[in-house]
């Protein structure tokens, strides 16, 4: 019996919380994005999710949480917010189709 090889390619939309049909995914990837560079710095810092916690000023079970991607408890703003406390800077860039580029930094 031969078996039938119904495998295609299907190119993704640059989101793949969007592709898995997921709610928010706009939202889900920006802090994705950003729990993501909090997770970069613990591990460049060789931080214990204790020291983690201690440095980012949250509990050791939030660390957890964070750098397993478990985000529901976290706001955009939380993670911005913790982003600050580690030194980053953040900027929100803006633009319509029919309007000038705005750039908005944003200091925790």
């Amino acid at each position: 019996m031969k078996k039938e090889n119904n495998d295609s390619v299907v190119s993704g939309s640059g989101n793949v919380f969007a592709d898995l049909g997921l709610s928010n995914p706009e939202e889900r990837s920006v802090k994705a994005r950003l729990a993501s560079k909090i997770y970069d710095k613990i591990e460049a810092s060789d931080w214990t999710q204790t020291q983690a916690a201690h440095e980012l000023g949250i509990s050791q079970p939030d660390v957890s949480r964070l750098t397993r991607g478990i985000l529901n408890d976290f706001s955009i703003d939380r993670l911005m917010m913790l982003l600050g406390r580690l030194n980053y800077r953040v900027s929100i860039h803006l633009q319509s189709e029919n309007e000038q580029s705005d750039e908005i930094l944003v200091s925790a």
